[in-house]
């Protein structure tokens, strides 16, 4: 896929609306060669996909060892709204909190003091600072089941069609 065509994808308004979420699942293999699906909060910086984690993360030696991972956005309503995204990650430790950080869990439902007591417990709790795991998009695809399928299900849909007009 040509950056190009990986940009039409995202400045798509409805892959904008996903990408200003609070949660993907990132894909990736572990240290021990299996899979992994995880929920995370992410941040859209308008070319890249920016997670933030602990400096122990279990997640991070995997990451090292192979840096291609996949993202699922999705929404949670019938017909679902999917935007897939693999991609390159790079690691970048940080020595403080990443304004990223808080980026991505500014949406969540609190009062002011409960954002003050909430940022006050995570400048506390992450001394050793954040890695930022900085995710490149390779390939995009969006699904909103209504312009766009999963390339499997278009091509049933294709198919009934020349089945339909041979009748």
């Amino acid at each position: 896929m040509t950056q190009s065509e990986i940009n039409e994808v995202l400045s798509r308004p409805l892959s904008q609306e996903l990408l200003a979420r609070d949660l993907t699942r990132l894909a990736y293999v572990a240290k021990d060669g299996t899979p992994r699906s995880i929920p995370i909060a992410f941040a859209w910086n308008g070319e890249q996909i920016v997670l933030c984690t602990t400096p122990n993360a279990p997640k991070l030696h995997s990451l090292r060892a192979n840096p291609a991972v996949a993202l699922t956005i999705d929404t949670e309503v019938h017909p679902p709204k999917i935007l897939l995204i693999r991609g390159t990650a790079e690691l970048d430790h940080t020595d403080g909190i990443p304004d990223e950080y808080l980026q991505m869990n500014g949406s969540y439902e609190m009062t002011a003091q409960q954002r003050v007591e909430w940022e006050r417990e995570v400048r506390s709790l992450y001394t050793d600072g954040m890695v930022r795991i900085v995710i490149t998009p390779t390939w995009a695809k969006l699904i909103d089941f209504e312009n766009t399928l999963p390339t499997p299900v278009q091509e049933l849909v294709q198919r009934r069609s020349a089945r339909q007009e041979a009748v």
